[in-house]
């Protein structure tokens, strides 16, 4: 059998979960994409689904094998499209993950814009704060909030994003303002999990010195929404990016601190896997964010 129609019935019934869905979107009998799944296992010598009458489910290899299937076949199809209707009209389906925060904040209306230009792009997006292994999950590009150190990825900077420390009056109210970042060691600091270590907080004096206050607190999570509402409330002094903190310090509920220091500034990033030739679809997206952000 065709390698690539037992690969394309795999991907479709993983990732509509049923292969009765599968043959009416490939338009086959249920029967064939059966046999060109059974024919890509049997060719591998691994299984790559436990199959029973209620429910299908993906064995560690089909995981393995899905995300690297999806991205191959997603290559193929934007390949085809570029040689039969040329790169100016980028079509397929575009997998994006991004940080939750900032795409509720904005990838909304960025994706709306984008697919009036590029109304043959589908685009996927999945909202995930953790980092996402983008050709081990299949994804076709990534936007990421942080100082990127992975050199396996392409990235293009699109924007500069800087942090500010902030709090709300009442906490300020009730456990004084903190006049230089050695005083922040006495506050309620609410910590961001998933930096690599959230109670060291990096600054630039005016002078243009270097420092760093080592904070604590009784509250960590791994969103930094959660945090602002916690500081919102009262509960301490954050150190997040500016988007998420905006509106705070707009209707008052939240105020600067210590503003004649710059804190850890991040970028704003489109990375995508290395590859010769990038898909028109991920070009097209990430140029289309680049005037977004600007």
């Amino acid at each position: 059998m065709d390698r690539f129609s037992e690969i394309r019935a795999f991907v479709c019934v993983a990732e509509l979960g049923s292969f009765a869905a599968a043959a009416e979107r490939l338009e086959l009998s249920r029967a064939m994409v059966t046999k060109l799944v059974s024919s890509l296992e049997g060719r591998l010598g691994v299984r790559l689904m436990h199959r029973t009458t209620r429910r299908l489910s993906l064995t560690e290899a089909g995981e393995t094998y899905l995300g690297q299937a999806g991205g191959l076949l997603a290559e193929l199809d934007d390949l085809d499209a570029r040689l039969s209707q040329g790169a100016s009209s980028p079509v397929g389906r575009l997998r994006v993950s991004a940080p939750v925060s900032f795409g509720m904040r904005y990838l909304g209306r960025a994706v709306a814009g984008f697919h009036l230009q590029y109304p043959q792009i589908e685009v996927e997006l999945n909202l995930n704060d953790r980092r996402v292994d983008l050709v081990e999950e299949g994804f076709d590009l990534g936007l990421r909030v942080s100082n990127l150190s992975d050199s396996s990825l392409v990235a293009r900077r699109l924007a500069r994003i800087r942090d500010l420390v902030v709090a709300a009056p009442s906490y300020l109210q009730r456990c004084g303002t903190p006049a230089k970042p050695a005083d922040l060691a006495e506050h309620q600091c609410l910590l961001y999990a998933l930096t690599a270590q959230p109670n060291l907080w990096d600054f630039t004096a005016p002078d243009g010195s270097s420092g760093r206050v080592r904070v604590k607190g009784m509250l960590r999570a791994n969103n930094g929404d959660i945090l602002t509402d916690a500081a919102v409330h009262g509960m301490g002094v954050i150190l997040q990016p500016r988007f998420l903190v905006e509106q705070g310090l707009a209707d008052g509920t939240l105020v600067p601190l210590l503003s004649d220091y710059d804190w850890h500034c991040l970028d704003l990033s489109a990375v995508y896997p290395a590859r010769r030739h990038v898909p028109g679809k991920v070009r097209a997206f990430v140029d289309y964010l680049q005037q977004f952000f600007q």
